[in-house]
């Protein structure tokens, strides 16, 4: 069924599906160019559903016209013929889908319309350029969730097949999710496509709520008692659950005792409950714009481990002596209880740093002192010292988005921050030098290296703006290299350009059994420990631990390793499903400004269309190639600029532009731009 099913006959709609059909089986049994290689890989797709394949031993993805997708859709894990030949324009490796070898696991979102005996779900997005036939008649459409679906709904569906036979795709309904446009449809629709779940079962549900709230007396005897020392968190004004506390003392010998105090999850939540087995597949809370959706169900996140004040409460916890340059004297992990004297949240505590007034004031201040310390010594290590601008998108109590800020770290921020690193290092580095066990599995955050072809391409983007970067012969090198350039083009237009091509030279982080260390923070040895209630990797840092305590054997390698692999795939769906919602209220946003026009920065440069992020949101939208009617704007790969044939016009990252808003697409979070005449725009 095509996109625009209500509005055309039966015939049209006939002409189109005999269309698709011809072009997905198109190539099926032609002889074609000579093969190179046969690669598996995951498939990218786009709009006009060309394919890209990204195969991990390639550092160049495979490009595959229309007609050799051969029913493969985004997402898919396939097999794919690498020919000969490249691409005459562009110079791309092509290739052709030889066969799907497992159907992506993501569902596609759609508007269900139900015709006559026929099913569908009519899909807007980026990535899926067919409408998808259910499999099943009208009279035994599912409810899930509580929800029937009806005609007009929107749901979430799932591919299963695309027989020769059929001209699309054939699916089946997984989620039921409203009315379209209605807020919460919106965001259960992020949150399905991305297959991520945004309710708990009963059996969950009811498993928290029957976990004891009692503190014992035998709980409190066998851990450290930290309830007369002073302990405070600073948190979010928003927060709802304090997972993290910090206490303070200053010593006899005159060195200073910081505790990091982290809600003891695991005591309540034992390995193969139905609790435990949900936290396990989530992997992660995800933070949408308008909505938390927790790992953990609320008693547990909002009341057992949550740090609330004058509470007694269940820590597992890692104690630093430290001098008065904040080096480590010793160190102690355990099993604590704790009574929390004072909850800030982050304004407050930094109108203590700066005023030196207020409650705990002195406590805070030399905390400061000693983070700052800890972040200096962090730096002078070869730590990156850059970061992009983060937005965030303000929103009503309907979700409706009413204004986009800059979010902005200050100090009281970074005082938290560097303790918890600080917890997070003493752990990894405990575990791996000290506990008992012979070669420890445990649960590592890594960072590798950066890529050295990047490295260069930033090189040779950066001197375009007449900045050198100094010594990369070795990774230790490239941070100072790294930090150096950052320093210099500081406040200058190219800043964020340049920010940009930088943050794409680094590695992504992920959960590992094989520690390589932790490039980006500069420490040998780095775990996540400090955030049980919202990431699995932490719980699993704590049950090792304890074990190791105890003088335990070390654990087996191969099973944590996957629980490694799931937790970092977990962990990005979530970050995509954050930047969609982001995304989707940006475009909401923008929806009644089209025409008007902004002063913007070229964020991105591609054959087929120049991004533009606009002043001062920082919202993205793109300028499309094809859609210039007065001119024509020739996508130069090499230099890394876009050059227009009417006038010469050379556009590349970080240049000033003036666009105009075209058009806003909630459903595919799009954007169009129009570029406007270069004496339009702002210097």
């Amino acid at each position: 069924m095509s996109r625009n099913t209500k509005k055309k006959s039966d015939k049209e709609r006939a002409k189109s599906a005999s269309s698709r059909r011809d072009s997905h089986r198109s190539g099926r049994n032609s002889k074609g160019p000579k093969i190179a290689a046969s690669v598996e890989g995951v498939v990218s797709m786009n709009r006009d559903g060309l394919g890209f394949v990204t195969v991990p031993e390639m550092t160049e993805s495979i490009f595959i016209p229309v007609n050799k997708m051969r029913g493969a859709l985004n997402g898919d894990y396939v097999r794919v013929n690498v020919l000969r030949r490249r691409r005459p324009q562009s110079g791309k490796i092509e290739g052709e889908i030889a066969c799907v070898l497992q159907r992506s696991r993501k569902p596609h979102i759609g508007i269900l319309v139900v015709r006559k005996r026929d099913v569908w779900a009519i899909v807007e997005s980026r990535v899926m350029p067919y409408d998808i036939r259910i499999m099943c008649e009208p009279e035994n459409l599912p409810t899930i969730g509580g929800l029937k679906a009806e005609n007009g709904d929107k749901v979430a569906v799932l591919v299963k097949d695309w027989p020769k036979s059929s001209a699309e795709p054939l699916g089946v309904i997984v989620d039921v999710l409203g009315t379209p446009g209605e807020n919460d449809t919106e965001m259960h629709s992020i949150l399905a496509e991305y297959n991520l779940p945004y309710r708990f079962e009963p059996e969950v549900e009811n498993a928290a709520e029957s976990i004891s709230e009692l503190i014992t007396d035998k709980d409190i005897a066998a851990r450290k008692d930290f309830r007369g020392v002073t302990t405070f968190t600073i948190d979010p004004s928003d927060a709802k659950d304090f997972d993290d506390a910090l206490s303070y003392r200053k010593l006899d010998n005159g060195n200073y005792e910081v505790g990091i105090h982290i809600a003891d999850v695991t005591h309540y939540v034992q390995p193969g409950s139905p609790v435990d087995r949900e936290a396990f597949d989530r992997g992660t809370s995800v933070y949408l714009v308008d909505r938390t959706i927790p790992m953990l169900p609320e008693k547990l996140c909002n009341k057992l481990c949550s740090l609330r004040p004058h509470e007694d409460k269940l820590c597992f916890s890692a104690v630093f002596e430290l001098n008065d340059k904040a080096k480590v004297i010793k160190s102690w992990f355990g099993r604590t209880v704790i009574n929390s004297d004072y909850r800030f949240d982050y304004e407050q505590a930094q109108q203590i740093i700066e005023t030196k007034e207020g409650p705990l004031a002195g406590e805070i201040c030399k905390l400061h002192e000693l983070a700052d310390c800890l972040r200096k010594e962090r730096f002078s290590k070869g730590a990156m010292n850059f970061e992009r601008p983060e937005m965030k998108v303000i929103v009503d109590e309907k979700g409706k988005p009413i204004d986009v800020k800059q979010k902005i770290s200050v100090d009281s921020n970074w005082l938290i921050e560097e303790f918890m690193l600080l917890a997070n290092r003493g752990v990894a580095e405990h575990v791996a030098k000290h506990c008992k066990a012979k070669d420890p599995t445990f649960v590592y955050r890594i960072h590798d290296n950066p890529n050295p072809e990047k490295i260069e391409e930033l090189r040779k983007f950066a001197h375009n703006f007449k900045h050198e970067m100094g010594d990369t012969g070795n990774p230790k090198k490239i941070a100072k290299s790294l930090n150096e350039l950052m320093g210099s083009v500081k406040d200058l237009p190219e800043e964020g350009a340049i920010q940009m091509m930088a943050l794409r030279s680094m590695a992504r982080a992920c959960y590992s059994t094989d520690n390589i260390g932790h490039y980006g923070l500069a420490f040998t040895f780095y775990t996540h420990f400090t955030s049980p209630i919202r990431r699995y990797p932490d719980m699993m840092a704590h049950r090792l631990l304890a074990m190791y305590m105890d003088g335990g054997k070390s654990q087996d390698k191969v099973y944590y390793e996957e629980c490694c692999k799931h937790a970092s795939e977990r962990e990005q769906l979530a970050t995509e499903a954050e930047r969609a919602s982001v995304k989707y209220k940006m475009v909401e946003y923008m929806q009644d400004k089209v025409d008007q026009e902004f002063d913007g920065t070229v964020s991105g440069l591609t054959e087929w269309g120049i991004y533009v992020e606009i002043e001062p949101t920082k919202i993205e939208g793109m300028i499309s190639l094809r859609d210039m009617t007065n001119d024509c704007f020739v996508f130069d790969q090499e230099n890394y600029r876009s050059v227009s044939k009417a006038n010469g016009r050379i556009l590349t990252l970080g240049d000033k532009v003036r666009i105009r808003v075209l058009r806003a697409n909630l459903e595919q979070k799009l954007l169009d731009f129009e570029l406007l005449p270069e004496e339009k725009a702002s210097v």
